[in-house]
């Protein structure tokens, strides 16, 4: 996985839990929302970076 790309994933879950935090503590449903599915897409792309990691160590 490149380092940008780790950098850009880990950089957005934090956004989503900060949100998601937030949305907790101010009792707002969209933001707390709106943070898990930022933190749901970076996950699913740290994912995609590892699978794509083991292919090419395969190689």
């Amino acid at each position: 996985m490149s380092e940008n790309n780790k950098i850009k994933n880990a950089t957005e879950e934090t956004v989503g839990k900060v949100k998601e935090g937030v949305g907790k503590a101010t009792n707002n449903d969209s933001l707390k929302n709106e943070g898990r599915l930022d933190q749901a897409k970076a996950n699913l792309k740290q994912a995609g970076e590892k699978m794509k990691d083991a292919l090419t160590e395969d190689k």
